[in-house]
């Protein structure tokens, strides 16, 4: 009998030492965001990184979420439902692009200004986005969709500050020599892009949801 207790307390103890190993450490994770605070994930090591990781969300967080934006029909010389109506003659007088400008570039500066508006009206702005989905089209005859004409307009007003020195990060309008961004944003938001087949809008290249968060007051 005494053998049989003595083994059954062995057993009994290595099942917890395993059970302790398991669980050592916990309290040296991350601590969850404060509530109403939002704590974006950056890859380690870099200075200008293009997206956060994943994104934290405090409990009580208040938040907003657009509807999938696409560009304004903004070009009225262009004809109807055609890719060139959604180039935004504001920041590019009569639709045309400079040098190296996509026209996936162009709607994407459309969207995002679309995008800015409607943060605007809610008392929000693009610092206040921690997530991004983005839908992209192929332009006419192109084989696939253009992932890095979108990259160069998202650039414009996200990530593009340097996290070492607060500094801004020169961004290309196309092909044109890096110049200072449309808006100096150092938010990064968590984001994923996809390639799809057709867009609710003809002519749309682009569509962008978003996600912001209230400032803490």
């Amino acid at each position: 009998m005494k053998r049989k207790v003595v083994a059954g307390l062995a057993v009994v103890a290595i099942s917890f030492s395993a059970g302790t190993a398991t669980a050592a450490g916990w309290w040296d994770r991350p601590k969850p965001p404060r509530p109403g605070t939002v704590v974006p994930a950056l890859p380690a090591g870099q200075a200008n990184p293009m997206i956060a990781t994943g994104v934290g969300i405090g409990a009580n967080t208040p938040i907003y979420k657009t509807s999938g934006l696409g560009p304004a029909a903004l070009n009225t010389d262009a004809p109807a439902g055609s890719e060139a109506a959604y180039v935004d003659t504001g920041v590019f007088p009569g639709g045309t692009l400079p040098a190296g400008v996509t026209i996936t570039e162009a709607q994407g500066i459309n969207v995002l200004r679309r995008i800015g508006e409607n943060l605007k009206a809610q008392g929000l702005s693009y610092s206040d986005v921690y997530t991004m989905r983005v839908f992209l089209q192929n332009p006419t005859g192109a084989a696939a969709a253009d992932f890095a004409g979108w990259n160069r307009a998202y650039r414009q007003y996200f990530a593009n500050t340097d996290l070492t020195t607060g500094q801004y990060v020169p961004v290309p309008l196309g092909t044109a020599a890096p110049a200072k961004p449309f808006v100096i944003n150092k938010s990064r938001p968590s984001r994923f892009a996809l390639e799809i087949e057709n867009l609710p809008v003809a002519g749309w290249l682009v569509e962008v949801e978003v996600d912001a968060a209230y400032p803490s007051r």
